[in-house]
């Protein structure tokens, strides 16, 4: 049966094609790609491991697309000034790596590929050891659901969590986050597995009291993806994200970064034994690639 592409299809992939052509031709000017710089002067590694994923996915694609220049922007951005840069022409940066959502799928180009293979919805807690007790006795969601949960303002978990029951107290910065906890402003710090090692590294010196809940896992799929300007530029680049990213996981780069970054601090997490409490992510479009086994790590089996 022959199927009929609609003319604007054909005529976004002729220019798709043309800026590809372009941008591999002899002497052509490098791709710019510029990422945002999330802190000023506070420890923030969170996203080490997403830009060695697209610094790599851009290196694999250099033959096609032509070189490129990576760098991440001199200014300063919160969350929603990060959305922000990237809605405006022009803005500071063309590229940036966040949980999805809806809103963000229909605002941005999406690469609906998880970056961190989906181990961002494996939460443990970072804690008071003062209410460790508290947290030995939970057994089940409503048992969670009696304590205090902390996020960022404007995170993608904000909205699974309170659609889920929980307390849910923001904080406008992430460093501040922390301080927020250490003074009884919420019971606990929802983190994925990952970061609650490196944060409680970061931060034991800084907040002694802060330990790592060594009894709960709270578990809920949260695709982490890179996202681009909805602009020609913006889909070639993430035409070449995912291009790089289909040929990581093809040819076994893509785990074998995923294990270096991340291999230690899950085994860390001592996550057999745990009880584990399960919620569903309300907000997941049709177009999330869950049947694609290959996409995802279970911490759980170590596959």
């Amino acid at each position: 049966m022959i199927r009929f592409q609609s003319p604007r299809v054909s005529l976004t992939r002729c220019l798709l094609l043309a800026a590809l052509c372009l941008a591999g031709s002899a002497g052509a000017a490098a791709m710019r790609v510029v990422y945002p710089l999330t802190t000023t002067g506070d420890v923030d590694s969170r996203y080490e491991y997403d830009w060695a994923v697209l610094r790599m996915a851009l290196d694999k694609t250099t033959p096609r697309y032509g070189p490129y220049e990576m760098q991440q922007s001199s200014y300063p951005m919160s969350t929603p000034r990060v959305v922000q840069e990237l809605m405006t022409p022009g803005g500071r940066i063309n590229v940036f790596a966040r949980a999805t959502s809806p809103e963000l799928e229909q605002q941005f180009v999406p690469v609906r590929l998880p970056i961190d293979k989906g181990l961002l919805g494996y939460r443990i807690f970072l804690v008071r050891r003062d209410k460790l007790p508290r947290f030995a006795a939970v057994r089940t969601l409503n048992d969670l659901r009696a304590m205090s949960v902390g996020q960022g303002k404007d995170w993608t978990d904000v909205s699974i969590l309170r659609h889920a029951g929980f307390k849910v107290v923001e904080g406008t910065n992430y460093s501040g986050l922390f301080a927020m906890l250490n003074a009884g402003r919420f019971d606990f710090f929802s983190r994925a597995i990952d970061e609650a090692q490196r944060e409680f590294k970061e931060r034991t010196a800084a907040y002694p009291n802060m330990l790592i809940e060594p009894t709960v896992l709270l578990q809920y799929p949260l695709p982490l993806y890179f996202f681009t300007r909805r602009d020609a530029e913006g889909k070639l680049l993430a035409q070449r994200i995912t291009d790089g990213m289909e040929m990581m996981i093809k040819d076994g780069s893509l785990n074998v970064l995923f294990l270096r970054y991340k291999g230690e601090r899950i085994k860390a997490s001592a996550l057999v034994g745990r009880h584990i409490l399960h919620l569903t992510n309300p907000h997941l479009t049709p177009e999330t690639p869950l049947s694609r086994s290959e996409l995802w790590f279970n911490p759980l089996t170590g596959k």
